[in-house]
């Protein structure tokens, strides 16, 4: 019985959306549950899909927040 947790930051991936829309999810749980079948022949009855979105102040990457991590790297020049 396959388990599947798929965390991403709760911003928009469309122009207006705030968070993953219920389509992309849809899409999401079917390729999962499409490639975990064609892989490990895994029955899509028997596989589980967690979706879960963390508010971007709750998400970090080296030392700070991924909003200030951003911040930063757009200021870089190269």
């Amino acid at each position: 019985m396959p388990i599947v947790t798929i965390q991403v930051t709760r911003e928009g991936t469309l122009p207006g959306a705030e968070r993953t829309t219920r389509e992309q999810k849809e899409a999401l749980h079917k390729g999962v549950c499409d490639l975990l079948f064609e892989v490990l022949g895994k029955h899509p009855d028997d596989t589980f899909v967690v979706f879960q979105e963390i508010e971007l102040e709750d998400w970090g990457r080296g030392s700070s927040s991924v909003i200030e991590y951003r911040k930063r790297k757009a200021q870089l020049v190269y």
